[in-house]
C-alpha cells in the first residue's frame, strides 16, 4: 500500500524541479528527426536524479532504467514535437519555455515533454521513497512519434530487445485513465488521364475530374463508417491533393489524393483496401490504391522503415494494468479516476495494437492544446503525474504477480 500523504508531498518538494526540466525540454528544439539535443538533455536530467543505467538505442530513443527486478515495465513519452505554425498565433515565444505560477508554455508543453519530466522525477521520488520492488522501470523519451507513431517502438521491440510486460503511455489524458485509441491508415488515390491542349479539352481525359468523383465518394463514405461503442466511427479525410500536367495550359493528366483513414476496433489495412476499391468501383473511376511506407532518417542516421499502418487498439477495463492504473490513481490521490480513451493516435498503436503488450495510459495535459498554438501545460499536473508515476509500479508488480500465481 503506498501512502498517499508521502509521495504527494514528496512530490509536491520537486514541484520547482519538475517545472523547471519541463521548461528546459520545451526550449530545446526538437522536430521529427531533429532530436539529438534535448535527447542530450534527457540524458543528463536522468543521470543528475539517480538513474540507475542511460543508454540510447540505434534509432536514438534515450531508455532510463530504474531497479533489475523481474517484472519489466515501459513507462513512454515521445520528445519530438510538431513545428509551431504560424508565429503570429503565438502570444508567447513557442520555444521560450516561460513559467508562471500555474504553467508552462510552450510548443511540446502538452505533448508531450510534460509527461517526460513528470517521468523522470516520478522516478526520483521512487527512489527518494524506497519504493523500489521486484522490477524494473525502463523509462524512454521516445523519437520520430509525430512523424510515424509507434516506429521508435517497433525498433525497441525488435532490434534492442526492449519487450516489457506491461507499459504507461503519458501522452496527455488530463490525469485519467486511459485504455485505447483508434487506430490509423495512410494512404494516396491516383486517378490517370490523357494530357490535351487546354483551349480543346475534348482531346484529353482530366485526371482531376475524374479525381472530383472519388472526393465527393469519399466525402460521403465518411458519413456512413461503423462505429465502435467506446473507441467512436471510424473516419475518413482527405488531406491534400496535387496534379500534373505538361503545362498549366493542358488538361492534367494525373491526379493523387492522400487518405487519412483513422479505423476503429476490427478495422484493418485489409479492410480500409476493399472498402477504397469498392468505393473506387461504384463511381466508376479507374484508379490506383498506393500503400505507403516511412523511410525516413533518424537523427543518427539509421532508416527503420514501417508501412503507414497504426492499428487501433483497446485494453478491457478489468484487465490487471487498468485495474493497476486505477487503484494507484485511488491510493495517491483518493477517489475514482475517469476512465476514458485519446482521439489520437500513439506509440500504443505498436505497443499494444501490434505486440499485444497491454497499455494502460496517464499524462499531464490537456490532448485539446495538442499541436495548438499557445501550448502549456499545468504545473499541478507535472507534480501529480510524478507522485502516479512513483507509485504506480508497485502496484502494477502486485497485481501482475497475483495474476500469475492465479494462472
Amino acid at each position: 500500500m503506498v501512502k498517499r500523504s508521502s509521495v504527494l508531498e514528496g512530490a509536491a518538494s520537486l514541484r520547482g524541479d519538475v517545472a523547471r526540466f519541463a521548461s528546459r525540454l520545451v526550449q530545446t528544439k526538437s522536430l521529427s528527426g531533429q532530436e539529438a539535443a534535448v535527447i542530450e538533455v534527457i540524458r543528463r536530467e536522468m543521470e543528475q536524479v539517480g538513474f540507475d543505467d542511460v543508454t540510447t538505442d540505434a534509432l536514438g530513443s534515450v531508455i532510463g532504467r530504474i531497479g533489475s527486478g523481474r517484472t519489466r515495465i515501459a513507462m513512454d513519452a515521445h520528445i519530438d514535437t510538431v513545428d509551431v505554425g504560424s508565429p503570429d498565433a503565438w502570444t508567447r515565444p513557442p520555444f521560450g519555455g516561460e513559467i508562471d505560477g500555474a504553467w508552462v508554455y510552450g510548443r511540446g508543453a502538452a505533448d508531450q515533454k510534460g509527461g517526460m519530466a513528470s517521468m523522470v522525477y516520478g522516478m526520483k521520488l521512487l527512489k527518494e521513497l524506497d519504493l523500489v520492488g521486484d522490477f524494473t522501470v525502463y523509462v524512454v523519451g521516445s523519437v520520430m512519434e509525430e512523424d510515424c507513431d509507434g516506429l521508435c517502438w517497433r525498433h525497441l521491440i525488435e532490434k534492442h530487445g526492449l519487450v516489457p510486460e506491461l507499459a504507461v503511455i503519458t501522452e496527455p489524458t488530463n490525469l485519467r485513465i486511459h485504455r485505447g485509441q483508434r487506430g490509423r491508415v495512410e494512404f494516396r488515390i491516383r486517378t490517370t488521364g490523357v494530357s490535351a491542349h487546354a483551349s480543346a479539352p475534348e482531346r484529353g481525359e482530366n485526371a482531376i475530374y475524374k479525381m472530383a468523383r472519388v472526393v465527393s465518394a469519399v466525402e460521403a463514405l465518411n458519413a456512413r463508417l461503423l462505429g465502435d461503442p467506446f473507441l467512436g466511427k471510424g473516419s475518413i479525410v482527405i488531406s491534400e491533393i496535387v496534379s500534373g500536367s505538361p503545362s498549366v495550359n493542358a488538361v492534367p493528366d494525373r491526379c493523387e489524393v492522400h487518405i487519412d483513414r483513422r479505423t476503429t476496433v476490427g478495422e484493418t489495412w485489409d479492410t480500409v483496401l476493399a472498402e477504397t476499391r469498392e468505393l473506387l468501383h461504384d463511381v466508376g473511376v479507374d484508379a490506383e490504391v498506393l500503400e505507403l511506407n516511412y523511410d525516413e532518417p533518424a537523427y543518427t542516421g539509421l532508416r527503420y522503415p514501417m508501412k503507414k499502418v497504426f492499428p487501433a487498439w483497446v485494453i478491457d477495463e478489468t484487465h490487471p494494468v487498468i485495474a493497476a492504473g486505477v487503484e494507484t490513481y485511488r491510493q495517491v490521490f483518493g477517489g475514482d479516476p475517469e476512465v476514458s480513451r485519446w482521439d489520437f493516435s500513439t506509440n500504443g498503436t505498436v505497443i499494444s495494437g501490434v505486440y499485444g503488450i497491454p497499455v494502460v495510459g496517464f499524462g499531464p495535459g490537456d490532448e485539446a492544446l495538442a499541436h495548438a498554438p499557445n501550448e502549456r501545460v499545468s504545473i499541478d499536473q507535472l507534480v501529480r503525474a510524478a507522485a502516479f508515476y512513483a507509485a504506480f509500479p508497485r502496484v502494477a508488480c502486485r497485481r501482475t504477480v497475483t495474476r500469475e500465481q492465479g494462472e
